[in-house]
């Protein structure tokens, strides 16, 4: 029980902590919206990475195999989503500064704590790095089948908890991040910022031979 508990922290923060465009526009939304919105996106990405871990320990090596032919359309469908990302997120920070003299009511509505957890759970889910290395923990561990329902479960939870507890700590960064940068510039410029971060990282999956 202990093996799995620890093997699941390590599988949650292994895919976690390197911070790339799904934490590039967590922390932008934390920072544009509140804390609250940002949790709820956090929690969008670690139901993605329990879910695949659960797929992992369920489905073993076949899962596996069987995501290899779809790693292609999904690292080219993970482009154009973040893509389309960026330039929403620009055109909208632009907008919203270019009418801050305008009534409060023309300014967009920020996304609610729904739909942001869904929207980030399935950015996640469609990000070929979860899928590659969840796919990576099937088949370097072999064992995972053979292991008991306890176990399993056991690894799925602490995967989930890992994942929640740093994309937690990025929202909260990302909030105070937005309280330190309340003016109209700052936040347009975190939102630029975090756009060009978003499209430099969808040209480069884009130009990552297969």
């Amino acid at each position: 029980m202990t093996a799995a508990l620890l093997a699941g922290l390590l599988a949650g923060y292994g895919i976690a902590v390197p911070v790339g465009a799904v934490g590039t526009y967590l922390v932008s939304l934390s920072a544009r919206t509140s804390l609250r919105t940002g949790v709820s996106a956090a929690l969008g990405v670690a139901s993605a990475d329990g879910l695949y871990a659960l797929a992992a320990v369920l489905g073993g090596s076949a899962l596996a195999s069987a995501l290899r032919p779809a790693l292609g359309p999904l690292r080219w469908v993970c482009v154009l989503v973040l893509a389309a990302l960026a330039a929403w997120g620009a055109a909208g920070a632009i907008r919203q500064y270019r009418g801050r003299r305008l009534a409060t009511r023309v300014a967009p509505a920020p996304p609610g704590a729904l739909r942001a957890y869904l929207t980030l759970l399935g950015i996640t889910l469609l990000n070929p790095t979860t899928v590659i290395y969840f796919a990576a923990l099937v088949l370097g561990s072999q064992g995972g089948s053979a292991a008991g329902a306890a176990e399993q479960a056991v690894f799925v939870t602490a995967a989930f908890v890992a994942s929640a507890s740093w994309q937690v700590l990025l929202a909260g960064g990302g909030a105070l991040l937005g309280r330190a940068l309340t003016g109209h510039r700052g936040r347009l410029a975190t939102a630029l910022v975090a756009s060009g971060v978003m499209t430099a990282l969808a040209l480069r999956m884009a130009l990552t031979p297969d």
